[in-house]
């Protein structure tokens, strides 16, 4: 499985990005997909996870009332719209894939993407 993320960016506070994760190969087996995030100097967090099926989903303290999970089965994609931004939010944001949403938020993935940089200036 390979994940690919993108869509960070520059932003200013307040203002959303939506970040993508595309995944190919074999998929099926890697029923849960999440986003993770590491600022500089902190360790990694949790951000949101979702099944393919769409349910499942949960986000974590930092997301909470501002981003919202997405997939499109279709295309293989799972997104994360973020909005009302804050300088804290920047960070490198990663996807991932893993076989169970409890093992998906304990960062226990079997996948994961290179990340995306969302850089959110005051």
């Amino acid at each position: 499985v390979q994940l690919q993320a993108s869509g960070g960016g520059l932003v200013q506070a307040g203002g959303s990005l939506r970040l993508s994760c595309a995944a190919s190969g074999r998929t099926f087996s890697s029923n849960y997909m999440g986003w993770f995030r590491q600022a500089p100097g902190k360790e990694r967090e949790f951000v949101a996870v979702i099944s393919w099926s769409g349910g499942g989903i949960l986000y974590g303290d930092s997301a909470k009332g501002r981003f919202t999970i997405s997939r499109d089965n279709a295309k293989n994609t799972v997104y994360l719209q973020m909005n009302g931004l804050k300088p804290e939010d920047t960070a490198i944001y990663y996807c991932a894939a893993g076989s169970s949403r409890g093992r998906v938020v304990a960062a226990m993935c079997d996948y994961w993407g290179q990340g995306t940089l969302v850089t959110v200036s005051s």
